[in-house]
């Protein structure tokens, strides 16, 4: 991982699809997006309520917005060692962000690095509601 965050959304995914290139088979995949999860920073218990709580995943999730409009941040966190690296991921891509960028991005590395087709259907599903949840703080974020 980068220590600095990609100047935009499409160059953070390029990266994505470029480092998962390196790996040749799932195992290993599974393997490094755990290591990026291990690398999230520490997430305040405090946060771990109901408010953030990401409904739709099998895993206890929790994503915090703040900022605005021009730059969003997003912390997160899971008790699933995978999730937690999906997460890695998801801030790579969105975090700190305009809330334009974020509901213009599309998560095209799902796709491009195979992650669509090996997922459970129920981290899928939160992938997907961790997504929707974070273009939802972003949509919300443009209205005046």
């Amino acid at each position: 991982m980068n220590a600095t965050a990609p100047s935009t959304a499409e160059q953070a995914q390029q990266e994505i699809v470029d480092e998962f290139a390196f790996f040749s088979d799932w195992t290993e995949r599974y393997q490094y997006l755990i290591d990026l999860g291990k690398q999230l920073p520490a997430f305040p218990e405090e946060l771990k309520i109901e408010e953030y709580r990401v409904h739709g995943c099998q895993s206890m999730v929790w994503l915090v917005p703040s900022g605005n409009a021009d730059n969003l941040h997003f912390q997160a966190t899971s008790d699933s060692a995978i999730v937690s690296g999906l997460i890695a991921l998801v801030l790579r891509v969105y975090s700190d962000r305009s809330a334009r960028d974020i509901v213009a991005t599309e998560p095209r590395y799902i796709e491009a690095i195979g992650l669509a087709k090996h997922l459970s259907p129920t981290r899928s599903n939160g992938l997907a509601a961790m997504l929707a949840k974070i273009k939802a703080y972003a949509a919300a974020a443009l209205k005046p």
